[in-house]
């Protein structure tokens, strides 16, 4: 996970009307004789809408296909993990829900069909065995808003970004406990999305670590940008392989979220050891750790003057589930050679997600610095690739 590029002024509010909003509006009106026909045509207007398809693996595991239709279907979309000013999603969606709408607005207009969101932990969960209602019901009303948009959900979980929003008794509990209350969380989270077909996956844990043979004492990698986007799922091996560990820990997520909701697509998002060291194998989707998760997904930022190598290192990550670059944006490579990249991984790769945070292209070129034209260059070069790109 990579911290924001993007900074300028205040943010918007939506002029989106909700249904309370339009029935005040309507008793304001003048009588119309038209209004009780055009009010009695309303559900029938809204029966004809083409109904929003779930998303599951092909028949024969290599790629993903629409639920009933069996279409072959595309990834491309954004992570809106957090706005301009670094605060995450979970932070301000309540108080700021017109701005979310806004944003997801916007993030249609890119020609994207997929949203990756970020919970946090801490926000999610009052006591190891009691999740927060009033986050579960922001999450369905979210839920609900990429429906109404037509915007599949990557819902990443676990998160510990912010270190304000760890509680204290979640830091001191062993691992046995640690997990349990891990899955209390999908649990929950799973069976609010249950029923939506809007839910692309659940992705288990942003970027998580093993521990090896020298004990940890912090659950949290290092700091970037006032983030902690890395953290382990032990602190020790206790006698145990790393690949006993990880197994043991993705079997108790999948079960969590499987007792549930049986439908809906897992996957966990990793760093790609292979770009590192050359002759590094996948480790969470191995064979012996790897056979709950769906689909593979690996974040991805291209070497500078390194495409051949960095799509050498991506193919490591082909195994013959379907393959998602959850995370690609130009932060080591330019725009030219992150575009070349996606464009020359299209062949083996299923879906590809960058980043919005929450300001559209104009808004990121008017802020004149560096950063916001970086952004808006990017943002302009990634809808022009978008497979769901409209005519303008």
């Amino acid at each position: 996970m990579m911290p924001s590029l993007c900074k300028t002024g205040p943010s918007h509010a939506s002029g989106a009307l909700d249904s309370g909003q339009t029935c005040k509006y309507l008793a304001g009106m003048r009588p119309c004789p038209l209004l009780p026909a055009l009010l009695f045509l309303l559900p029938v207007l809204a029966a004809a809408s083409p109904r929003m398809e779930a998303i599951r693996v092909s028949d024969d595991g290599t790629h993903f296909v629409t639920h009933s239709s069996g279409k072959p279907f595309v990834i491309w979309g954004v992570n809106y993990d957090h706005d301009d000013a670094g605060r995450l999603l979970d932070e301000y969606w309540i108080d700021e829900w017109p701005t979310v709408v806004e944003d997801f607005r916007e993030i249609g207009d890119l020609g994207v069909n997929c949203v990756r969101i970020h919970l946090q932990f801490g926000k999610f969960m009052e006591a190891p065995d009691r999740p927060a209602p009033a986050a579960l019901s922001q999450l369905a009303r979210l839920v609900k808003l990429a429906e109404d948009t037509g915007l599949h959900l990557d819902i990443t979980g676990l998160a510990c970004y912010h270190k304000k929003n760890i509680p204290e008794w979640y830091d001191a509990l062993p691992e046995t406990e640690r997990w349990a209350t891990q899955a209390a969380f999908w649990r929950a989270v799973a069976e609010t999305c249950s029923g939506s077909p809007a839910i692309f996956c659940y992705d288990l844990m942003n970027e998580p670590i093993v521990s090896g043979k020298k004990p940890e004492t912090e659950w949290l990698g290092g700091e970037l940008a006032g983030k902690y986007f890395v953290q382990r799922i032990n602190l020790e091996l206790a006698g145990r392989s790393r690949e006993q560990v990880a197994k043991a820990w993705v079997k108790r997520m999948t079960d969590a979220i499987r007792s549930v909701d049986r439908n809906h697509l897992i996957t966990v998002g990793v760093i790609p050891w292979a770009h590192v060291w050359k002759n590094a194998k996948p480790f969470f989707y191995s064979p012996e750790v790897g056979g709950p998760l769906d689909f593979v997904s690996v974040h991805f930022y291209p070497g500078k003057g390194d495409v051949d190598g960095s799509l050498e290192a991506l193919k490591v990550y082909e195994i013959g589930k379907p393959l998602v670059i959850e995370e690609v944006f130009p932060l080591k490579s330019s725009i030219e050679e992150t575009a070349e990249f996606i464009e020359r991984s299209r062949s083996f790769t299923d879906g590809w997600i960058s980043f919005y945070w929450g300001k559209t292209i104009e808004e990121c070129a008017q802020a004149g610095d560096f950063k916001g034209a970086l952004v808006a260059q990017w943002l302009r070069r990634f809808k022009a690739m978008s497979p769901h790109r409209t005519a303008p």
